[in-house]
């Protein structure tokens, strides 16, 4: 049996016995899915509230929903926060939306020298919406349980001014070290992961990101895009700190390995 259908919604949705549901989930069920009166579906708040719930009935805009069964669950995956310069075009939505499949904690696109957003405040708080929705949408695709967190546009000095235990790294075409040697035996409490942008950062602002404590490091003798460079070096870390040892939610791995 195939898990419920899962959907992100408001946490306040969550703290009644008939949840509604509305907006954007609503649509997706009802017209892209066409679920009908009877269907179980997984309601998620983003931060580990958890309610499975069946649909009673199909209204204009919105289900009225049965309360099944619900729990909370922890998050124990890796913490990588991927510290994007922002790139033209739309091409931090795809950032976006592989680096939450493959499972990044936190995205903070990043204003630097040679990354610098030709947008209206206006235009720039459209377009942090459209990120939130697209992180949502690929966590719902990707059956994650926590949305990752998908922070506003900083200022690259505002964000080397944020202090962390993380290891951290800048991937840089001149940096002294491959990223393999950089990386220590023993799982450190994240990782913070900066990524420069088109033009790459200046003399001025690599004096202060090593300044700040980010060690250098490189991906091989090949320069990747601004876009491709994390999505690069995510999967090595989730596979050396992360979670890629653990079976997917719902799946009979464990069962299928010890019938072998």
């Amino acid at each position: 049996m195939s898990d419920p259908v899962r959907f992100f919604v408001p946490a306040e949705s969550l703290q009644s016995e008939q949840i509604v549901i509305s907006g954007e989930p609503y649509h997706h069920l009802r017209k892209v899915l066409r679920l009908k009166a009877g269907a179980i579906v997984l309601l998620l708040d983003g931060c580990g509230h958890c309610c499975e719930v069946q649909i009673e009935q199909l209204q204009a805009e919105q289900a009225t929903t049965r309360l099944l069964r619900q729990w909370h669950e922890t998050q124990e995956s890796f913490k990588i926060t991927l510290l994007q310069a922002l790139p033209k075009g739309d091409k931090f939505d795809l950032v976006l939306q592989k680096g939450t499949e493959l499972g990044v904690h936190t995205f903070q696109a990043v204003e630097t020298e040679h990354a610098v957003p030709n947008l209206n405040a206006a235009r720039l708080k459209k377009r942090e919406q459209r990120w939130q929705r697209i992180a949502s949408e690929a966590a719902r695709q990707s059956r994650r349980t926590f949305l990752p967190e998908v922070k506003p546009l900083q200022k690259l000095s505002e964000v080397l001014e944020e202090s962390s235990s993380d290891l951290k790294l800048v991937l840089w075409e001149a940096g002294s070290l491959p990223l393999a040697e950089a990386l220590p035996a023993t799982p450190p409490a994240g990782v913070r992961l900066l990524i420069g942008p088109e033009g790459g950062f200046s003399s001025a602002e690599i004096n202060k990101i090593t300044a700040a404590g980010f060690q250098p490091v490189h991906l091989g003798p090949r320069i990747l895009r601004t876009e491709t460079a994390g999505l690069a070096a995510t999967p090595i870390l989730q596979y050396l700190y992360g979670d890629w040892q653990k079976a997917p939610a719902g799946s009979n791995l464990k069962q299928h390995k010890e019938n072998l």
